[in-house]
């Protein structure tokens, strides 16, 4: 089945975080770029990540992606927890179900394929993973789309930074591929490769598929069904296509106000009142000099 299959798709969200945490162990101690993260991501939507750098962006991508294994908490694909797969289960969900495009597109080519032998060998390992190749995922229509058809018979070693930026993207969605995980995919393209590289992923979106990327590109995060920022490891807003901001609250109580907000609170303290079933923030006064 195609991902605009409903009856593939399972109830709920397609790709789930689930209390993620991440530390880096370093030389001066360690450090936690996720700190408890908690998402689902549904069929048919592309979602934004955003944050500043150190903010854990990259590594929610890594760990969703799973090139990395959280030190805490779980990762769920299509109803499965796969937090620890690995070897011949990880391989065939790479190959049929999950699609990594990472912020330097060598890591995900094959340097001496050129651009079509790379997509349709690609393409052939999903076939083999059972998916069913739509018209806009198919080698030709991706090389056609992302403008590499004059450059299909260069080797991915040989193509400039932003056609292999382009052609990673082509290789994560041949196919038919239902989740895209991606970290700044349009960071080194012009005006116009960067809309290309935008119109390829709301097509598939809008045919069923998952992506979910980081990027600082205006354009894309306005084409973005969800926008979810993160700060220092920890999600602290979620703006739907509606333009609604909702903030999530731990366990504890703690959230995280929108950084615009910050600044009715000058002295970093709020007073806290429930009215009507209502939970209303007022800046608190100066406390009084003893």
């Amino acid at each position: 089945m195609t991902p605009a299959d409903p009856p593939d798709r399972p109830p709920g969200p397609v790709l789930r975080a689930a209390q993620l945490v991440k530390v880096y162990p370093s030389a001066t101690g360690e450090t936690h770029a996720l700190r408890g993260v908690d998402v689902g991501f549904a069929a048919g939507t592309l979602s934004v990540l955003m944050g500043p750098s150190g903010s854990g962006k990259s590594s929610l991508l890594s760990v969703l992606a799973l090139q990395e294994r959280p030190s805490a908490g779980e990762v769920w694909l299509r109803g499965e927890d796969v937090t620890t797969v690995r070897g011949a289960r990880l391989r065939r969900l790479r190959a049929g179900t999950l699609a990594w495009v990472a912020q330097r597109p060598t890591h995900t080519l094959v340097p001496h394929l050129d651009a079509d032998e790379q997509l349709r060998a690609v393409a052939r390992r999903r076939r083999r993973a059972g998916l069913v190749t739509g018209p806009g995922s198919t080698p030709d229509a991706l090389l056609d789309a992302l403008g590499l058809t004059g450059r299909r018979r260069v080797r991915a070693d040989r193509l400039s930074g932003g056609e292999q930026q382009r052609l990673a993207v082509a290789t994560a969605l041949v196919g038919g591929t239902r989740v895209v995980v991606a970290d700044e995919p349009t960071a080194e393209l012009d005006d116009a490769s960067a809309d290309a590289v935008l119109a390829v992923l709301r097509r598939h979106v809008d045919a069923g598929a998952c992506v979910v990327l980081a990027t600082h590109d205006p354009r894309v995060v306005d084409g973005a069904d969800r926008v979810l920022r993160l700060r220092h490891g920890v999600l602290s807003s979620e703006r739907d296509s509606e333009g609604l901001v909702t903030v999530p609250i731990d366990p504890t109580g703690r959230l995280q106000l929108p950084r615009e907000a910050l600044g009715l609170f000058p002295d970093g303290r709020a007073v806290v009142e429930i009215r009507d079933g209502a939970v209303v923030l007022r800046d608190a006064p100066a406390p009084e000099e003893p």
